[in-house]
């Protein structure tokens, strides 16, 4: 079996704490189907890994391209009550398309750039039939999206946070500005960056964990590992599974219109 561990910035590998286990979901952008599978392999390698104070992180960009986005909102939010009801940790951070959706409710600029990128399939998973959203101009559409867009799920889409550490290693959505304390990040970078964070090769105090840029496998770096793998198109959706020193992969296998799950040790 095949370790993913190919090395850090710093002289020893990263680590989770003694009795801490992580795993992390890329992008999900509206593929309900293929969070339902992972969701359900995951509590199923927890289970079978044994006692551990288990958190789960979803990386943003749960809405948007793909059929589903309501859909994913309602699963995350009932995943995550139920994670707290057992006393177990589940955090969502906030991705540059859930940050759209909330600023196109009072910017027509920013709704013209998220139905651009995928925002369409989230109105309409919201129960705006086709032909209405065809005939609206774009101030009749923000207002359809006013009122189908309900409190709260702009409060739940509220909770989500920016980032998150835990041992060596911290996640984001999108990545951060190189040179510049994690603490000190722009929201607009840990959602919206690229370079010159992907292209960097120095430590950043942490291996940061991150989706945003799609990848058509993960990325396993010595500064940080992207796990985008454009599920919404690709049909795989990648968790990244840490405990100790190891780095483990499950990920979504479409074959057929068959949801399996692959997990790579």
């Amino acid at each position: 079996m095949r370790k993913l561990f190919a090395g850090t910035a710093s002289a020893s590998p990263p680590r989770i704490p003694d009795g801490q286990r992580v795993f992390a979901i890329g992008d999900i952008h509206g593929r309900l189907d293929l969070f339902e599978a992972l969701m359900e392999a995951i509590e199923a390698e927890d289970q079978q890994r044994g006692p551990a104070q288990t958190t789960v992180i979803l990386l943003g960009d749960l809405i948007d391209r793909g059929p589903a986005s309501l859909g994913v909102l309602a699963l995350a939010r009932q995943w995550q009550q139920e994670r707290r009801a057992a006393g177990k940790a589940m955090h969502i951070l906030m991705g540059n398309h859930e940050e759209m959706l909330i600023h196109s409710l009072d910017r027509i600029e920013v709704l013209r750039q998220f139905v651009q990128h995928g925002g369409r399939e989230t109105i309409m998973s919201f129960g705006i039939d086709e032909k209405t959203y065809a005939d609206a101009s774009w101030e009749e559409l923000q207002t359809l999206m006013r009122q189908a867009v309900t409190q709260e799920w702009l409060d739940f889409i509220g909770t989500f946070e920016g980032s998150l550490r835990v041992g060596d290693y911290a996640f984001v959505h999108a990545g951060i500005r190189p040179g510049v304390a994690l603490d000190d990040q722009t929201p607009a970078d840990l959602r919206w960056i690229r370079e010159p964070f992907l292209s960097s090769e120095q430590a950043h105090g942490s291996v940061i964990v991150h989706g945003h840029t799609i990848a058509d496998a993960p990325e396993i770096r010595r500064n940080r590992i992207g796990i985008d793998t454009g599920a919404y198109q690709s049909g795989r959706l990648t968790a990244l599974l840490l405990e100790g020193e190891e780095q483990l992969l499950l990920s979504t296998v479409v074959d057929e219109d068959k949801i399996s799950i692959r997990l790579e040790k």
